[in-house]
C-alpha cells in the first residue's frame, strides 16, 4: 500500500526515520500497556461469569463515536475500554469501507477530535480536501491508514481496546447497570465499569438495559436503505475523468483526482449524466434495476488506481433492523457487486485492466434503532436551526434518508445543535448513547448521521462521563453548560 505524501505536510514531515522512531515507541507502549486480566466474577443467570476487565467507562463499539468517546475519556485520567466485535477500529470508515468524511457545512463544526484525526491523517500522507466548498467530502480517508491511527489514538490515551469481543447482555442492579457480559475467544467474560457509553450503532446496550427505542420511518417503519460498499483496483483514474467530467460533461461531483468521484441517482429531480450509462445496463441484461438504482464511486487517497464504490444500495425490502433480513441483504448486495464490477469492467473507460480488490466486511446501515432520550430531535429542529444551552455539536449537513425525504440544504452559514439531553436517558443513571442512534427522529437522523458529527457526539460523551465521575453526578444528571468551557469539547454561541 502507498500512501501519497500531504502536499502541506511534506515539510513537516521528517522521514522515514523519524516514523520508525513514532512506531517503535508505540509498540514499546503497546507492550507496557496490558496486563493481566483482574480477579473476580460476575453472577449472570446462574453462573459465575470471570471478570475480564474493569474500566471507570466501558464503550460499546469502536466505530468514530466510539474511539471518541473512549479517547476523550482516556485523557482524562480515566480507565477506559472499547468492546468492539472486529478486529479494526473506525466501523464503517473501516470495515464498511465508507472512505469519505462528508462534511457538516457547518462553520467552526471541527471539535478537538476531529482537528486531531486530521493532523493525525496528513502525518501519515493522508491529504484531505476541504478546501473545495462545492465538494461534499470534507476528509478523504484511507481504511487501512485510519485503523492504525485509531490504535495509536487509544495507546496515546492508555484506552483498552477489546477485539473480537461480541456484546451479549448487560447485568443491572437496579436501574444502573454494573457490568457487560460479552462472548470472547475464551467463553462468557463480564467487563466492569462505572458508566457505560453506548456507541453501537444499534443502541443495544440501551435496549438490553430497558430504554424506550424505535426504528425505521415512523410512517412506514422502514429503515434507510443499507449500502454493500467494496472496493475496485487497477482503474486508470485519469482515464475515468476525461471520460466523465470532459467527455460526458458530468459536473454533478465538482473534484478532480487524485480526490475524485463521480455518481449516479435514477427516479430524481435531477438527471445524472451516467444515469444512460447504467440504464444500458439493464437494457443489455447485464444490470438490473436494482443495480442501476444508486451508483457512486470515491478515489481513495494514497490507494492510487483504487475507487471505493458506494454502492450496491440494497433494495428496502432489506431491513437493518431484522436480522434475518439483513443476512438475506448481504447475499444479495454480494451479486449485485459482482454485476456492478464486471459491468464497469467491460465497458467503462479506464476500467479496462480493473479488478474486484475487496468488499467491505460490515453492510452500510445508515439508520437502524434510535433511542428515545431526554430530548427528541424532529425535522423542525434542522428547518429552525434550534440552538441548546447544553448542545455538544453543530451541523448543516442537509436532511438526506435515502427512500424517503432529501431536503434542501440550510443556508450558508447556518446550522443547528445537537444537545447533551439526546444522549442521555431517564431509565439508566450511568449510560450515555452517541453515535447515528441517539434521540432522534427518523428524518432528523438522516443529517446527523454522518461521520464528523457522530465523532463530535462521541467526543462529548466521553468528557461528560469523565467529569461525572470526577464530580460525583450520574451521567443523565450531568449539566452539559455547567462543565466548566475550558473542559468542553463544544460550546454554544
Amino acid at each position: 500500500m502507498q500512501f501519497k505524501i500531504s502536499r502541506r505536510n511534506f515539510i513537516k514531515m521528517a522521514g522515514a526515520a523519524t516514523t520508525g522512531i513514532m512506531l517503535s515507541q508505540l509498540a514499546d507502549k503497546a507492550t507496557g500497556h496490558a496486563s493481566s486480566a483482574p480477579k473476580g466474577k460476575c453472577y449472570y443467570k446462574g453462573q459465575d461469569i470471570p471478570l475480564l476487565y474493569e474500566a471507570d467507562i466501558c464503550v460499546l463499539g469502536g466505530g468514530a463515536s466510539g474511539v471518541a468517546a473512549a479517547v476523550s475519556a482516556g485523557k482524562r485520567g480515566k480507565k477506559a475500554v472499547i468492546v468492539e466485535k472486529g478486529i479494526t477500529l473506525g466501523g464503517l470508515q473501516t470495515m464498511g469501507n465508507v472512505i469519505p468524511c462528508m462534511t457538516t457545512w457547518a462553520p467552526d463544526s471541527d471539535t478537538s477530535f476531529v482537528t486531531d484525526l486530521k493532523d493525525r491523517l496528513e502525518k501519515y500522507g493522508i491529504d484531505y480536501d476541504d478546501h473545495n466548498e462545492k465538494s461534499e467530502v470534507g476528509i478523504w480517508t484511507n481504511p487501512e491508514a485510519l485503523s492504525l491511527i485509531y490504535d495509536e489514538m487509544c495507546l496515546a490515551a492508555n484506552v483498552e481496546v477489546l477485539y473480537n469481543t461480541i456484546f451479549v447482555d448487560v447485568v443491572k442492579k437496579g436501574s444502573t447497570i454494573t457490568h457487560v457480559i460479552a462472548q470472547t475467544i475464551d467463553g462468557l467474560k463480564a467487563i466492569k465499569a462505572k458508566t457505560f457509553i453506548d456507541c453501537s450503532g444499534d443502541a443495544i446496550l440501551a435496549r438490553t438495559a430497558g430504554v424506550p427505542s424505535e426504528h425505521g420511518f415512523e410512517k412506514t417503519g422502514k429503515n434507510q436503505p443499507m449500502s454493500f460498499r467494496f472496493e475496485m483496483g487497477g482503474i486508470d483514474l485519469e482515464k475515468v475523468y476525461q471520460y466523465v467530467t470532459v467527455e460526458l460533461g458530468e459536473d454533478f461531483c465538482p473534484t478532480k483526482p487524485p480526490h475524485y468521484e463521480f455518481a449516479e441517482a435514477r427516479h430524481r429531480t435531477r438527471q445524472y449524466v451516467l444515469e444512460k450509462f447504467m440504464v444500458d445496463g439493464i437494457n443489455s441484461g447485464e444490470l438490473t434495476e436494482e443495480d442501476a438504482e444508486y451508483m457512486q464511486a470515491f478515489a481513495i487517497v494514497g490507494k492510487p488506481g483504487t475507487i471505493s464504490m458506494n454502492c450496491p444500495e440494497l433494495p428496502l425490502e432489506y431491513s437493518a433492523s431484522d436480522p434475518l433480513s439483513y443476512s438475506r441483504g448481504v447475499m444479495a448486495g454480494r451479486q449485485m457487486i459482482h454485476r456492478i464490477s464486471q459491468y464497469f469492467i467491460k465497458h467503462m473507460p479506464g476500467f479496462e485492466n480493473a479488478y474486484l480488490a475487496k468488499e467491505a466486511s460490515m453492510l452500510g446501515a445508515r439508520e437502524s434503532w434510535r433511542i428515545r432520550g431526554k430530548y427528541y430531535l424532529v425535522e423542525d429542529d434542522y428547518h429552525n436551526q434550534s440552538r441548546f444551552k447544553d448542545a455538544v455539536a453543530r451541523t448543516a449537513w442537509f436532511i438526506d434518508a435515502h427512500g424517503e425525504k432529501v431536503s434542501e440544504k440550510l443556508p450558508k452559514g447556518a446550522y443547528y445543535e445537537i444537545p447533551y439531553r439526546s444522549l442521555i436517558t431517564n431509565e439508566i443513571p450511568n449510560l450515555i448513547v452517541a453515535g447515528r442512534c441517539i434521540s432522534a427522529s427518523f428524518i432528523l437522523q438522516a443529517s446527523m448521521r454522518i461521520q464528523l458529527t457522530c465523532m463530535s457526539i462521541g467526543e462529548a460523551a466521553g468528557i461528560a462521563a469523565a467529569w461525572g465521575l470526577e464530580n460525583n453526578i450520574a451521567a443523565n444528571d450531568i449539566e452539559w453548560d455547567k462543565i466548566p468551557a475550558s473542559q468542553r469539547s463544544y460550546v454554544s454561541k
